[in-house]
């Protein structure tokens, strides 16, 4: 049977959630009763001696007080069985972090694990009945059924690959035979392209190209990475007859004109698309409107200096910003597409060295709350999609440690076609640790980070080609698995100034791999692709060339500091590599195996394949359908029909487009780095939603009052009606809502983003995109604000359905602290106030006033007149008021004179704000009128309605309640919540003046800047440790150093994140296995009991401490079946969100600081945060003071309602300590806090935590 040892594991039936909640899956949404349903996690092992395999059973692969485990066998009860497993070459986290935890207790052991999910369904099933549950839980993509064999081996023995191959005979293939080659090969390019190569080698190179030459050239000229369809010139512009004609001829023509004017005497510029999204900013910078930009040959993403105070001296910034997509690859494989989609948004601006530290996600679906019935053949069904792809991004966002400060999906029937998945990130850096130099011969490029394997060949091209229902069985290997523990340690090592300054030009490995990220950084390059390290054996030259595995880079250094730069990437626990030379010659020589298997010029790259034509005929939205002068949502309009209000709000309420999206938005951590402005949701109730994303700049050192906002501005209704005037209301929609956050318009940068149908040769096909980059220009020059940036995606299409012409705009601003308001209402009596713009005959906004309507409304903030704004989109002010309302349950009374179509009609740039009184005379200047006033009642009042509003919020919060829960259980049972007394606290004997802290990195620890901030800010020292785990040696270096560090200091912080991806299958594995080697727990067991020295874990942290057991035992001896743990929040997913906690006992010298009985707000960032412990060991920590801390609602009361006790944790407790309160863990981020930040959040932040643990040393 060979070596292979089999492992089951399965949650106790307490702690199930997953079984739970496929279970209520397949009743609710298949239609199928299944009488149980059971989930098991089973690991295939070999290569480990039987010492360690005991070891791992209890420690790596279960928990004991939470799991089952079963060796080689279990009991199936007689239910139906299969298994599914990663398809080969697919990386699994899992299995990958299972193997880094068993070297951890024996570095000198190379395990091989494989991971496969095991399901058992039991009950009264027919065999279609199992294939369609089958067909749920396995996306053909990236898994497959895997048998109940056990393998004889898991050590794979790969085929040495052979040479590749030459395209004999091509140069001289007639056009017949040439066609038949190119249509056999299946590429992304045009047959004239293959033509231009034929070309190319006949009269050039005189010689036959290789097989990686066609691949590579495939690559490098997709519409991906080359823009194609962007860059197609475009001859005859013709425009149809409609009302609408004039205004979108005009902006044609003002383009023209722009067009001769700067490019006067240049015959190289022709009309197309890029041009046309490109040429507003070349003018407004020509006009000095764009004075802020950085000037670089390096185009990593947009980038603007900004002067910033920092310590009251004023150093200037580089701040970036991105918007990415990963459309065609999440519609296949929505988690792992979504999760590369925010992982490349980072790689751009963290490849121009800046520290990304804020996300924002925008989305298109179809309505993901239909019947599964209703699945195109050949598709995911829209559920499926819409829930794997938030756990995908969100997954990767916090796990790098990433704040995701705004989430929105939008809704549109057409989004069936493909989904919408964007992200869009926000990066800064001291402008003095970016350098930006040319690459000389002789300089070396440094491969960093991930390896590479076959996950991700052919991405750029898959993504640029049409699909249809057969093709999507194929693309597996085109999607990419994130791995952001990687992505992390590379953020962490660019973050570092001195690393920084010796990168002399940078790029990141998206779409291409090494052919064109390496191939971008120098005209001339020879590149030996046997250096390139690989993930496994037997991959061939061209897969190496354009594998587009994720988390790597390469960088441009010279040769002196080659050495440098290689010990940096070594301290930081990274694989680096040099793998590349500059060459003097301008030619891309790729060389495998001895030979070149890619010898090219440059100046043929970069033609970029064929000049390619079209023409276009642009046509006209049509009169009657005008999208301003009705009320969008039909079931709204039918309401007023009959003079129904209440019916005609609750129905707007519980559109799909207004609705509550809380139980998606609570997936995504949205309070990492301490820097977040604004939470997701705000107000007493956090059921107010933003409308933008407000973060403090990223200074690691010093107080600096900055602010970066960012906005986002569409409506595929509107762009379906008049791709136009969407994108001009998109832009200034963008920019109503940095303006409503106390922004000044007169600042903004835009990024935008273009995703539309696959062009052909029919004119009208090039409508939608002419048009609406039309309409952006017209915007742009009408308020003089560029767009710097953007991303074009130009396959939305799916046999014969069409994505909506979709352009999003992002707006992004800089601004300061003192600027900033909330949106949600603050006071009732305040009065609210109505700003309107003004429109043309042509429903088009005037820029003039608008420019000076915002202006008045930023001088009005500024002066305190305004408490909270709201910017109205599509759906009118009944909904902006509604939302503003929610967030700490004040009423709403609506005056008489306003009407249902001011109510309910579209109110694009309208903005809504809340007044005191007193302040009506000089808000009655800016031409605003008073509409309503905020009442106390808790009611929304208009003409005979009164609308409560537990009925408002039930529409609201009801229509994505199947498909983002906010809760699992009903359970609201009130809590015992004694407060613990005592004037025994321990009392420090070996006083120090200023206390050490030893912070350990561990792969996948995210929280380890924050933590060190807020222990330096209350006057600590620290020391911040990562542990190096690439060899058996590292392993051993980092146990000493370690010890070392551990020896000298008074505190331990196990701080937040996700340690190896809070895999396998439990949170804080590998913190829990790393401090049970012997030598490290040995020291700090003595910082404990010999030097008084204190110990602190938050979140993961805490994670780390109760399966360690220093909590609540004070020793580490790891955990027995009934000891406390902490598992799955009730709810399965992540949890992010203000929690309210209550300090119920002073026993700990970490609470001195904190009032006893008192309630604190902090963010809670979580998906295993459920506390669990048999009755007896809870009334034991009660009786003893060692709970510190219970979930709580805003008035103190502990319970077990979801709401407030997020996780279902037992007897509501958050936090406990060890039996002399010296060792404490909690679950919420107390160290997520600084001025300014979660501004929208009500309630005292501050636990004086950090300051406490350093005075008991004092």
């Amino acid at each position: 049977m060979g070596n292979v040892r089999r492992v089951y594991v399965e949650k106790k039936p307490d702690f199930a959630v997953k079984a739970k909640e496929l279970k209520h899956e397949v009743k609710h949404y298949l239609g199928i009763a299944a009488d149980q349903v059971r989930v098991l996690i089973r690991y295939d092992v070999e290569n480990v001696s039987d010492a360690t395999y005991q070891k791992a059973l209890q420690t790596v692969f279960s928990e004991p007080p939470v799991d089952d485990i079963y060796e080689e066998n279990f009991d199936a009860e007689g239910g139906n069985v299969f298994s599914v497993e990663f398809l080969p070459g697919q990386f699994d986290q899992r299995a990958d972090s299972a193997e880094q935890c068993v070297k951890l207790l024996n570095e000198d052991e190379e395990p091989i694990i494989r991971s496969a999910t095991t399901y058992v369904i039991k009950g009264d099933i027919t065999e279609d009945e199992l294939e369609a549950i089958k067909k749920y839980c396995i996306n053909p993509v990236d898994s497959r059924e895997t048998g109940m064999d056990k393998p004889d081996t898991l050590v794979q023995n790969f085929d040495e690959p052979a040479d590749v191959a030459v395209f004999d005979g091509f140069i001289d293939m007639a056009e017949a035979q040439l066609k038949e080659l190119y249509s056999s090969l299946n590429l992304a390019m045009t047959f004239k392209d293959f033509l231009h190569i034929q070309n190319y080698f006949k009269n050039t190179e005189k010689r036959n190209p290789s097989v990686t030459e066609i691949r590579v050239l495939d690559t490098y000229w997709s519409d991906h990475c080359r823009h194609t369809t962007f860059s197609t010139e475009l001859k005859n512009v013709k425009f149809d007859e409609g009302f609408y004609q004039a205004p979108i001829k005009k902006t044609y023509e003002e383009y023209l004109d722009t067009h001769k004017k700067l490019y006067a005497g240049r015959d190289d510029k022709f009309v197309c698309l890029m041009d046309l999204a490109l040429l507003a900013m070349k003018r407004l910078k020509k006009e000095g409107k764009l004075a802020d930009q950085e000037e670089s040959d390096e185009i990593n993403a947009c980038s603007i200096v900004v002067p910033v105070e920092v310590d009251g001296k004023t150093e200037e910034w580089l701040v970036n910003f991105k918007n990415e997509t990963h459309n065609h690859p999440t519609e296949i494989e929505p988690f792992g597409g979504a999760a590369t989609c925010l992982g490349g948004a980072i790689r751009d601006p963290l490849s121009g060295r800046t520290y990304v530290y804020q996300a924002m996600r925008v989305t298109g679906a179809a309505d993901p709350t239909v019947s599964v019935k209703d699945t195109i053949e050949g598709k995911l069904p829209q559920k499926k999609i819409v829930r794997e792809a938030a756990r995908g991004y969100s997954s990767y966002g916090n796990q790098i440690g990433l704040a995701t400060g705004y989430v929105k999906e939008v809704y549109h029937p057409d989004y069936v076609a493909k989904r919408m998945e964007i992200g869009a990130v926000m990066g800064a850096a001291p402008r003095r640790a970016v350098q930006r130099l040319t690459s000389d011969p002789g300089d070396k490029i440094i491969l960093l980070g991930g390896r590479t394997g076959r996950d991700g060949i052919g991405g750029a091209t898959g993504s640029s080609k049409a699909h249809n229902t057969q093709s999507t069985s194929v693309c597996g290997a085109e999607v990419q698995k994130g791995n952001a523990p990687t992505e992390r340690k590379l953020q962490r090592l660019f973050r570092r100034e001195e690393v920084s300054h010796i990168i002399k030009k940078c790029n990141d490995f998206g779409a291409g791999g090494v052919s064109v990220a390496i191939g971008e950084l120098a005209d001339g390059l020879r590149v030996n692709l046997d250096k390139v390290p690989k993930k496994y054996a037997g991959l061939d030259g061209t897969e190496i060339a354009i594998s587009e595995s994720q988390e790597r880079m390469a960088v441009v250094v010279a040769p002196q500091d080659v050495e440098q730069f290689l010990a940096y990437a070594k301290e930081e626990n990274l694989e680096a590599t040099e793998v590349a030379v500059v060459t003097e010659e301008p030619r891309l020589i790729l060389e495998w195996r001895g030979k070149d298997i890619v010898n090219i010029s440059r100046a043929f790259l970069d033609t970029n394949g064929a000049h390619q034509e079209a023409d276009v005929e642009v046509e006209m939205p049509k009169e009657e359908d005008n999208f301003f002068k009705k009320i969008e949502l039909p079931k709204v309009a039918d309401a007023l029909q009959k003079n129904d209000n209440k019916s005609a709000w609750l129905a707007m309420l519980a559109d799909l487009n207004v609705c509550s999206q809380k139980g998606l938005v609570e997936m995504f951590d949205g309070s990492i780095g301490a820097g977040s402005v604004y939470m997701p949701y705000g107000g007493r109730y956090q059921l107010t939603e933003t409308q933008s994303m407000v973060a403090k700049l990223p200074v690691l050192k010093g107080k600096c009052d900055t602010v970066t906002m960012m906005s986002y501005g569409f409506d595929p209704y509107l762009s379906s009606w008049s791709p136009y005037h969407g994108s001009v209301y998109a832009v200034l929609e963008s920019l109503s809502r940095i303006v409503t956050a106390g922004g000044d318009y007169k600042k903004v940068r835009f990024t935008f983003q273009e995703y539309f149908r696959r062009m052909n040769e029919d004119p009208k096909r090039w409508s939608q995109p002419f048009a609406a980059l039309l309409g952006a220009f017209d915007a742009q020059i009408g308020f003089g604000l560029p767009s710097i940036g953007g991303k074009d995606s130009m396959s939305g299409t799916f046999n014969d359905i069409d994505v909506p012409p979709t352009l999003v705009s992002f707006a992004v601003d800089v601004a300061r602290e003192k600027d900033v308001i909330t949106p949600e209402l603050k006071e009732a009596g305040d009065k609210l106030v109505l700003f309107t713009i003004e429109k043309n005959a042509y429903d088009l906004p005037v820029y003039e006033q608008v420019m000076k309507l915002y202006d008045k409304i930023h001088e009005l903030i500024g002066k305190g007149a305004i408490r909270s704004a709201y910017a109205l989109d599509g759906k009118g002010l009944a909904a902006a008021v509604g939302k503003m309302a929610f967030g700490n349950k004040l009423g709403v009374t609506i005056a008489d004179d306003v009407t249902a179509e001011t109510l309910f009609a579209p109110g694009f740039g309208n903005i809504v704000a809340e007044v005191k009184e007193e302040f009506l005379p000089i808000i009655k200047e800016a031409s605003a009128i008073v509409i309503g006033e905020v009442n106390d009642a808790q009611k929304f009042v208009y003409k005979d309605m009164a609308l409560s509003m537990d009925e408002a919020l039930d529409a609201w919060q009801g229509t994505l309640e199947r498909v983002f829960p906010t809760r699992a259980t009903e359970d609201k049972e009130k809590v015992q919540s004694d407060v613990y007394d005592t004037k025994n606290i321990y009392v420090c004997k070996n006083k120090v003046a200023k206390p050490t802290v030893f912070i350990p990195v561990f792969p996948g620890t995210n929280c380890e800047y924050d933590s060190a901030k807020a222990f330096e800010r209350a006057g600590a020292n620290t020391i911040v440790k990562v542990f190096k785990n690439l060899s058996a040696a590292d392993i051993r270096d980092s146990v000493d150093e370690f010890v070392k560090a551990i020896n000298q200091s008074q505190i331990i912080m196990f701080p937040g994140g996700f340690s190896a991806g809070d895999e396998p299958e439990g949170s804080a594995k590998f913190f829990a296995t790393a401090f049970q080697n012997e030598k490290i727990k040995e020291a700090v067991m003595k910082l404990l009991n010999e030097r008084d020295g204190l110990a602190l874990g938050i979140c993961n942290g805490f994670q780390a401490l109760i399966k360690l057991g220093l909590v609540p035992g004070g020793e580490i001896v790891g955990q027995n079946p009934d000891a406390p743990t902490l598992t799955f929040n009730t709810i399965n997913r992540h949890i992010s969100k203000m929690v309210y906690t209550k300090v119920v006992s002073n026993k700990s010298p970490w609470l001195a600081g904190a009032e006893l009985g008192g309630v604190y707000v902090n963010p809670a960032s979580h998906g295993e945060g459920r506390f669990v412990a048999p009755k007896e060991w809870i009334d034991r920590l009660f009786a003893n003071g060692q709970v510190a801390t219970q979930y709580v609602d805003p008035e103190g009361n502990a319970s077990m309602d979801e709401e407030w006790n997020v996780n279902g944790s037992y007897a509501a407790i958050e936090g406990i300590t060890s039996p002399d309160g010296r060792v404490l863990g909690k679950m919420a981020h107390s160290e997520r806090r600084d001025t300014a930040v979660a501004m929208n959040i009500y309630g005292e932040q501050d636990l004086k935590i950090f300051e406490s643990g350093v005075k008991y040393f004092k």
